[in-house]
């Protein structure tokens, strides 16, 4: 009984350090928690990719949030995440970019891969992301990020 609970306390302070770094870890097809606003400072969330779907496809942060996307491609095709406002998503309208250098914010993510990308989210409003590779998009691989002060 000493043993198991010696860890007790072990548990508990690497779930305050995990919560201070701001690191979120959703599991394959779940949502981020309903209500709950990720930030300010640095924050870490997984985005699983699963029959041409992204695992949630809304999510909430502060102003002055960094969001660290860690994304894994179960399917058997390429896929990307692309993150930004009316005019980054009018220039990846196309999906004619097979691969994405390096740029926050966008990420080519090959068959069985993972990858990640980091955006900082400025100002309060709302910003899209979305996988615009041909016919993605119009199958739903899109979702929001608001921006909030709440």
């Amino acid at each position: 009984m000493r043993r198991r609970l010696a860890f007790v306390p072990i548990a508990v302070v690497a779930a305050a350090v995990i919560a201070a770094a701001g690191y979120v870890t959703l599991q394959p097809g779940a949502s981020p928690p309903d209500g709950e606003v990720l930030g300010p400072g640095e924050v870490s969330v997984e985005l699983d990719i699963e029959h041409s779907r992204f695992s949630f496809d809304h999510l909430r942060v502060r102003p002055g949030t960094t969001v660290r996307f860690q994304v894994r491609n179960t399917d058997p095709i390429a896929h990307e995440l692309i993150i930004g406002d009316e005019g980054v998503h009018r220039r990846h309208a196309t999906g004619n970019e097979p691969f994405h250098p390096p740029v926050a914010g966008e990420l080519s993510v090959g068959p069985h891969e993972t990858g990640s990308t980091s955006y900082t989210f400025a100002e309060p409003g709302t910003v899209v992301f979305a996988c615009h590779l041909p016919g993605h998009l119009d199958y739903g691989m899109k979702g929001t990020i608001v921006i909030t002060d709440d």
